[in-house]
């Protein structure tokens, strides 16, 4: 195990940086965690996810926008969900750029929707920014403070294996709780 959290640290940039290209919640997390023992640094993990965070989203983007050829079957496969980002940008305007950060499934589906309208490129790199820093911050700074209590829940997992499919039950069950009450009408 000590053999596998020590490669993990050893080449965690470059895993947080893939990684944060297109989402990047996890990985940061676990980066955050490991800074929190002292393995990697939390304000380099923070910097590489935002820049990869803001880099995937621009890549979307500008694929959409340009290559709308290569991009073609994507985007006619995902009309419906596209169509849903648009009434979303109606209704909430440029925010959604920043609160997409944190909405898994619209990461990737906000800059393609919005690449296909007249929508400045300049503007949504602001917005990207802006969202791609506070998420950073947030969620890396989350994670570092959770630290504690994550490696305490992990450490007494291994202690008693027995508790891990009860633990993965009631995580999944509140997941599917909170999101059957999330997308009530």
């Amino acid at each position: 195990m000590q053999e596998t959290i020590d490669l993990i640290a050893k080449y965690g940039y470059v895993i947080l940086f893939l990684y944060s290209l297109g989402g990047g919640f996890i990985a940061l997390v676990g980066a955050s965690v490991l800074s929190f023992t002292g393995k990697m640094d939390l304000s380099l993990s923070i910097l590489v996810a935002v820049i990869a965070n803001f880099l995937g989203d621009w890549l979307l983007f500008y694929l959409s926008r340009y290559q709308k050829t290569m991009m073609r079957p994507y985007l006619t496969k995902h009309r419906r969900k596209l169509a849903l980002v648009h009434i979303l940008m109606r209704k909430y305007g440029s925010i959604i750029i920043v609160m997409k950060k944190y909405i898994y499934g619209l990461k990737t589906l906000v800059p393609l929707a919005i690449a296909l309208t007249p929508y400045s490129l300049a503007k949504f790199n602001l917005y990207n920014a802006i969202g791609a820093i506070i998420w950073g911050v947030s969620i890396g700074l989350l994670g570092y403070f959770s630290g504690g209590i994550l490696i305490k829940s992990f450490e007494m997992l291994g202690e008693y294996p027995f508790l891990a499919p009860l633990f993965i039950a009631v995580l999944l069950g509140s997941l599917w709780l909170w999101l059957k009450q999330a997308t009530k009408k």
